[in-house]
């Protein structure tokens, strides 16, 4: 059943939440809702049934948990199929000639480099989910509630890959609008829709209202149908049970202005019920839904969007990392030490480069292996998109197989093999791709030659089902030495493609004064012409700051910095910026170990970090002074930025990450017993099998310098107490993800206090600082940085008295 159809003619309505009905049936905390289709599969069947005569277009299964890995919390990994299975079975009966979409939410566990899940775990775990869902007869697939794009790519790719099923994918949001991987609405369409996605949205993160500016944001570059599906706003307790503070007349009222903003697909999320659902449908029915499609060239990292047209600054791609006539850097990449493509890719971010080219083409390596690798950990160290550069078609695919976010493929040809090995990883991948004007027959002479080429691969391109927007044309800039006349060919032909083909363009620079003297001339020049032709992207070296310079000043006069705010940005006078070189501050931090460690950790750079902090110790600086003037200011101006929302949660982790190779080394040179400033005792509340926000907090607290005592998730209040009495921690942290552990987060509270004169602090999605203050907490930590300062607060107290 193809349900999408209906979209021609009218919204469709999506049921509202399962696990809130489950409690409203008996279930209990800590109980497997997933199991419900085994042990109650009458109650599951009531449930979709309700939805269904409220006047629900589709019904989502009882699955949202049922993957292996989730579910060996409850021993029932093994159960996966028949758990599926029944699930599909229940709601499919429930149906009738309605559809049915197989749910599929998050694993529960970070992601490599983050956590311990690789790709391949979630993926297999997807891919079991879907087989079995696809086989009992489901209609679609929904991945929802998703924090993390790339386990969103991965179980996207998992349905596309393993069965023929429609597939849908929302993802959940914090306050800051981005979600708990630091990616703002924008980036999570750019990123995922290319992926053969059917439809793209929203759903849990807040109430309808709040979520109308999400929705809108997605619209903005969505060339597929949004769903939202908000919460009947936040949870509260009202004699021991969980309610939520927007009733069903309020949210169907509010959510007029999801359609508003963009949403054709709407339902219900945590609180919702079949009423919400009733009305809801009532209120939409027969609404009218005019799709619009966005037409965007645009591609993304995990944090950040890069558009790139004639409407947009010209995209500056860093040609650095890439071994072709660098004999140092092919013999690292041979002997596989990456650091020096780290410190390229972090030097060219800082210079200005919107996107960096990936070329690690060296002979005598597994291309096919490492390029992957270097491109997950150089995600790691910036913010920035990638462009994938190799001649080896299997390395490419590895590679944006697992990036977060969209690359470009560097590139496609209009030769026959290209066109043939190529388009088709664009289209699966949903990547933009550089189309090299070179066809069978060799260079291009002149500017119609490049336009033909170029005709032949956005027509291939269109019959692989690739939008014309995700083709950016290389119009070949040829050495003027060899052929003087190759310079206004290829300015003639960025302007014919532009207007005869309708797609951006690009060039690599450098290559255009290849033989002659004083080249950085040639290329200035070259650049400017370039630009004033329409020229929307150049490979070039940022750390060239004349070519900057005169790039940053064309895009001023060819009204493409608009308003010119980078131009002023960048070069307006302030006494307080140095005179000296970013070469000779380089060389001054090198000569300095304890200023590079602190760069290195608010860099994130692992690399050497031993060797530093064994340097530092040979001065004869003191393991706690290291600890007091090095690493907590470094962690302190990490925290700044993330509270600033320039550094997210990847920075935050990446910088722990470098702290905590720090500490190795420090803890052995350090009296026992020395460096700590204190105990606090961590747990997930008895009930709730979901950990990943602890064991975040966890990291950075360690890395300030407390000790952690991590009892886990699922954890009796009796287990706390007996931890108490053994350490007589001060400071207890508590955690709860899930509606139904709310009660057991507040009765564990009760029981501490009764037994020990402790401050308590607690977090997780579904708190607010009211309903913590409410169950009698001391503290609401939104984040994981805020633990870390009520850790100091607490600690600091305790130091006076």
């Amino acid at each position: 059943m193809d349900i999408l159809k209906n979209l021609k003619n009218s919204v469709i309505v999506f049921d509202g939440a399962m696990g809130t009905m489950l409690q409203m049936k008996g279930l209990k905390t800590g109980e497997c809702p997933e199991y419900y289709n085994i042990t109650h599969p009458d109650i599951v069947y009531e449930i979709h049934k309700s939805y269904i005569d409220a006047g629900a277009d589709v019904i989502e299964t009882n699955t949202f948990g049922a993957n292996r890995i989730k579910l060996k919390a409850y021993n029932l990994s093994d159960d996966v199929p028949l758990i599926v299975r029944s699930a599909v079975k229940i709601a499919k009966k429930a149906a009738g000639d309605k559809a049915v979409a197989l749910s599929m939410g998050p694993i529960g566990e970070l992601m490599e480099p983050f956590g311990k899940l690789t790709f391949d775990e979630a993926y297999n775990a997807f891919s079991e989910v879907a087989v079995e869902g696809e086989k009992a007869g489901a209609d679609l697939a929904l991945i929802e509630t998703m924090s993390d794009i790339l386990e969103a790519k991965a179980a996207i790719l998992a349905v596309k890959e393993n069965t023929n099923l429609k597939v849908i994918c929302t993802m959940t949001f914090q306050e800051d609008g981005r979600t708990l991987m630091g990616t703002d609405p924008v980036t999570v369409v750019v990123s995922l829709q290319g992926l053969g996605l059917d439809a793209i949205g929203v759903n849990c993160s807040t109430g309808p209202d709040m979520m109308a500016d999400i929705v809108k944001k997605m619209s903005e570059v969505a060339r597929i149908p949004i769903l939202a599906q908000p919460n009947a706003g936040m949870p509260h307790l009202k004699d021991g049970k969980t309610f939520y503070n927007v009733s069903p007349e309020q949210f169907v009222h509010q959510s007029k202005k999801l359609l508003e903003c963009g949403a054709s697909i709407v339902g219900g999320c945590c609180g919702t019920t079949p009423e919400f659902i009733k009305l809801l449908k009532n209120d939409v029915y027969n609404v009218e839904h005019k799709s619009t499609m966005r037409k965007v060239t645009a591609v993304s990292s995990n944090t950040k969007t890069v558009f790139i047209g004639e409407n947009n600054p010209i995209c500056v791609i860093g040609e650095r990392i890439n071994p072709t006539g660098k004999k140092r850097l092919s013999a690292a990449i041979k002997e596989g030490k990456f650091n020096i493509l780290f410190d390229e890719a972090s030097s060219q971010e800082n210079l200005g480069a919107d996107m960096l080219d990936i070329n690690i083409g060296v002979p005598g390596i597994d291309e096919e292996k490492l390029m992957p690798y270097v491109v997950s950990q150089i995600q790691n160290i910036v913010n920035l998109p990638l462009q994938i550069d190799s001649s080896n078609v299997k390395a490419i695919e590895n590679a944006v197989r697992i990036v977060r976010g969209k690359p470009i493929i560097n590139s496609v040809s209009a030769k026959e093999k290209s066109l043939q090995e190529v388009l088709p990883i664009v289209k699966k991948y949903g990547t933009s791709v550089i189309g090299l004007t070179i066809s069978d027959d060799g260079l291009p002479r002149n500017a119609e030659e490049r336009l033909k080429n170029a005709e032949k691969i956005v027509k291939t391109a269109f019959d692989y089902g690739i939008p014309k927007e995700d083709i950016i044309i290389d119009c070949i800039a040829l050495t003027v030495s060899s052929e003087q006349t190759a310079a206004i060919e290829t300015l003639k032909a960025i302007k014919l493609v532009k207007s005869e083909l309708g797609v951006s363009t690009i060039i690599g620079l450098s290559n255009i004064s290849y033989g002659l003297p004083e080249r950085q001339l040639i290329n200035t020049a070259f650049l400017a012409m370039a630009a004033s032709y329409g020229l929307d992207a150049v490979i070039v070296n940022p750390n060239d700051k004349i070519t900057m310079d005169i790039l940053n000043a064309s895009m001023v006069l060819t009204s493409r910095d608009a308003r010119c705010e980078k131009y002023i940005q960048t070069y307006k006078k302030d006494d307080k910026i140095s005179n000296i070189s970013d070469a000779t501050i380089e060389e001054k931090l090198k000569k300095d170990a304890s200023q590079m460690l602190y760069k290195n950790i608010l860099e994130g750079k692992k690399a050497d970090i031993d060797r530093l902090v064994l340097e530092i110790l040979n001065e004869g600086v003191e393991p706690l002074s290291i600890v007091d003037n090095t690493i907590i200011p470094a962690l302190k101006d990490v925290g700044d930025k993330y509270d600033k929302g320039i550094y997210f949660l990847p920075q935050l982790l990446n910088s722990a990450e470098v702290v905590e190779s720090a500490f190795k080394v420090l803890k052995e040179k350090m009296p026992k017993g020395m460096g700590f400033k204190g105990k606090i005792i961590l747990a997930t509340v008895e009930g709730d099998i979901h950990d990943i926000g602890k064991n975040i907090v966890k990291v950075l607290l360690e890395n300030y310098g407390y000790e952690v005592i991590d009892l886990g998730k699922d954890v009796k209040p009796s287990t706390i107490v007996d931890e108490l009495k053994r350490t007589k921690a001060p400071l207890v942290g508590l955690s709860a993800l899930m509606t139904t552990t709310l009660n057991n987060m507040e009765k564990t509270i009760k029981i501490l206090r009764k037994e020990h004169d402790v401050k308590i602090m607690v977090g997780g999605a579904v708190l607010t600082k009211d309903y913590a203050m409410k169950i009698g907490a001391d503290y609401y930590g939104a984040n994981a940085q805020e633990a870390v300062r009520i850790a100091d607060k607490v600690f600091s107290q305790l130091n006076k008295e």
